[in-house]
């Protein structure tokens, strides 16, 4: 085994991922998440992210599954992400293979940790049964050219009804401040007054518990956040992970967007504000996925119809499941 390999079992050979793997990663995620895969972006910065543990298998030298995981909650969980396996391998039990082998390496490398936590849009029944639900979230997704999204953003705000709910004349205000920030994230009822899902913030599918070592994992993550500014309880909050490049259609942009809250006329101004704040950002083919609460969506799918690019992309509705076992 050379220096980085790290284990054998079911003649694979486990290896922690290094920057020259890239190319045999890549050669095996071609059709991930209908190529809405996050990795070619995220890979490289994985390879030096601390708390992180990127292990690939090789079958006779080849590369031919990957998964990742991030330990968090000071030490007491692992946040798995990036699985994959080689397309001609899928359906041969090598998903677990490796699932099995990484939940060993991380027990051995981090001993305090108990939990292993995930999140899935389909995970299938199998995969529930293993684990406990801890939430869902409605995903409403759209898609549009970079040139497309000023006007559709203006219909957008001409669409603001001032009577649409009692909250509609609260303020949204950017948080810019760690310290502001660390106090409005570690706020021991803001959990339940914006029913967080599972008590978690998640950003990029990625579920981080509110506790202040979690805190620096977000500020690393260089989010753009807004609240309801108008009094020191919150009812909404929401943020975005910076647009980044994803294959899909050769070449595009993904946006993600996160809104905490119940409050419709509070979450169509933040979905305004967010793509206000990051038109110089995009460029090109754009996928929008906003990710909120099941209650909320039917209204942010009827604002967003209308315009005549910008559409309502991906399946009509679909979810993120946030699940987690003891490990």
């Amino acid at each position: 085994m050379n220096s980085h390999c790290v284990g054998e079992s079911d003649g694979l050979t486990f290896c922690l991922a290094s920057p020259v793997d890239y190319d045999d990663v890549m050669a095996i995620s071609q059709d991930i998440y209908s190529g809405n895969d996050y990795l070619p972006h995220r890979y490289h910065s994985w390879m030096t992210e601390p708390g992180r543990v990127v292990i690939i298998a090789r079958r006779d030298g080849k590369l031919v599954a990957l998964e990742s995981g991030l330990v968090v909650d000071g030490g007491e969980t692992v946040i798995v992400e990036g699985l994959r396996v080689c397309p001609n391998e899928r359906g041969r039990g090598l998903a677990g293979v490796i699932q099995k082998f990484v939940d060993g390496y991380i027990k051995k490398v981090y001993p305090n940790v108990k939990t292993k936590r995930l999140t899935r849009d389909d995970p299938g029944p199998e995969k529930l049964r293993k684990f406990t639900l801890l939430a869902r979230r409605a995903i409403l997704s759209l898609l549009g050219n970079s040139e497309d999204f000023n006007s559709f953003v203006s219909g957008l705000k001409e669409k603001l009804d001032p009577s649409d709910g009692s909250n509609s004349s609260r303020p949204l205000l950017p948080i810019k401040d760690f310290d502001a920030l660390k106090a409005l994230l570690l706020d021991s009822d803001l959990s339940s007054r914006l029913q967080l899902p599972g008590g978690a913030i998640i950003q990029d599918w990625e579920p981080l518990k509110l506790m202040e070592s979690n805190l620096h994992i977000l500020a690393r993550r260089n989010l753009t956040w807004f609240v309801d500014g108008s009094c020191g309880k919150p009812l909404f909050m929401s943020l975005h992970t910076p647009p980044y490049p994803i294959p899909f259609n050769g070449g595009s942009l993904r946006f993600n967007i996160d809104l905490y809250g119940t409050d419709t006329s509070l979450a169509k101004k933040a979905l305004i504000a967010h793509l206000d704040s990051a038109k110089s950002e995009i460029q090109g083919i754009v996928v929008v996925h906003i990710y909120m609460q099941k209650a909320i969506w039917e209204d942010l799918k009827q604002f967003c119809v209308g315009h005549d690019t910008v559409k309502q992309f991906y399946w009509d509705y679909w979810e993120q499941l946030l699940l987690e076992r003891e490990l």
